[in-house]
């Protein structure tokens, strides 16, 4: 089983591109796990954005919005997936498959890589949302502590500046 660092923050927090700067530096493939669907030109920048940011790092770019066992990576890999909030709401909302099964695709993935860098939206209250969004951030909620508990490493981004909540003397390679 590989180490998990897991990334989280705020929208525009610098979660992405600290995580690639991060992968960037390690030895190894390197796999970008792409996980978003996009509905909107927004979303179409956004990902655009990504691309180039990460242009550098000589990542394989694998599509994968559903599950993660389509994601086909080597034993010695270093892979980064971006992110688990879009992975979670491709599976509620378009597969009906719940947190636990998201989970455990996510823990599969790990035991597949050498090394598996997971981006994260956190920081979401569940107030003033209806009942289906209110579920989804619960389940993401949930999803974030879970992965925090197997965690080697957990980082969360204030304003592009990494705060270790745990981990601070792992040593990346």
């Amino acid at each position: 089983m590989g180490d998990l660092i897991l990334i989280s923050g705020e929208n525009n927090s610098g979660k992405s591109v600290f995580a690639e700067k991060l992968i960037g530096q390690m030895k190894g493939k390197r796999y970008y796990i792409a996980t978003m669907i996009p509905c909107t030109e927004d979303n179409y920048i956004r990902i655009e954005k990504h691309k180039k940011q990460r242009e550098q790092f000589g990542f394989q770019t694998l599509e994968v919005s559903y599950c993660l066992e389509d994601a086909l990576v080597e034993s010695d890999s270093v892979v980064l997936l971006e992110d688990v909030s879009n992975l979670l709401a491709n599976n509620i909302f378009e597969k009906n498959i719940g947190a636990d099964s998201v989970f455990r695709d996510i823990c599969n993935l790990l035991e597949r890589c050498r090394l598996l860098v997971a981006v994260t939206i956190s920081g979401i209250e569940n107030n003033g949302y209806d009942t289906q969004t209110a579920e989804y951030i619960n389940s993401l909620n949930e999803i974030n502590r879970r992965l925090f508990d197997i965690s080697a490493v957990a980082i969360t981004m204030k304003d592009e500046i990494p705060v270790y909540q745990k981990g601070e003397n792992y040593e990346f390679i």
